[in-house]
């Protein structure tokens, strides 16, 4: 039998200890039960909201308890679901718990129509393609960086910056017209 460690030298008094202390809460030395006192502390916090009256899905990063995430920590067990051994997937299933969905990549680009010439999603390009072309004409060149909003003529504020990023992340959904606009301002990968 395992020595339960930090209840002293003396084995008899540390079996002792060890005894009562699971009288009082059994899963007070978490080693044994196969999890890290850390993951135990914060599945203790969690349990501790619900039972507060939280919601599950309230729970999300930035949910605190004594000063631990329980929101971050909840949202990694779910993600790794499979890591976890049987004990800690029942524990969690017990307060409702339930493994993060998969997300699988696509086999094959997505339509183009659906998202790039509706109309509200043609204007949207448009208007991207101003705000870049009014940032390059002053700046002289030179992609935003990603936090970068630029102000339009018609007071109008944009986000050059990440709809950038996201242009590029789509492009093989752009249509052939939408490169050539990029391209006609020099980004590099729409051509």
């Amino acid at each position: 039998m395992r020595r339960p460690g930090g209840l002293g030298k003396d084995p008899v008094r540390a079996e002792r200890r060890a005894a009562a202390l699971a009288a009082v809460d059994p899963d007070w030395n978490p080693a044994v039960l196969g999890w890290t006192v850390d993951w135990q502390r914060h599945y203790a916090y969690l349990a501790q909201l619900l039972d507060e009256g939280a919601r599950l899905r309230a729970v999300t990063a930035g949910v605190t308890r004594h000063g631990e995430d329980v929101g971050r920590w909840l949202a990694a067990q779910r993600r790794d679901w499979s890591r976890l051994n049987a004990e800690q997937q029942a524990r969690l299933g017990a307060l409702g718990v339930t493994p993060a969905r998969v997300v699988r990549a696509r086999s094959a680009p997505a339509k183009t129509a659906s998202t790039t010439t509706s109309g509200r999603g043609v204007e949207a390009f448009h208007k991207g393609v101003q705000a870049l072309a009014q940032y390059l004409a002053r700046e002289g060149g030179g992609a935003p960086g990603r936090s970068h909003v630029e102000r339009l003529p018609d007071g109008s504020e944009h986000r050059t910056g990440v709809w950038l990023a996201n242009q590029r992340q789509r492009r093989d959904r752009l249509s052939a017209e939408q490169l050539r606009a990029l391209a006609g301002l020099g980004i590099g990968w729409a051509g």
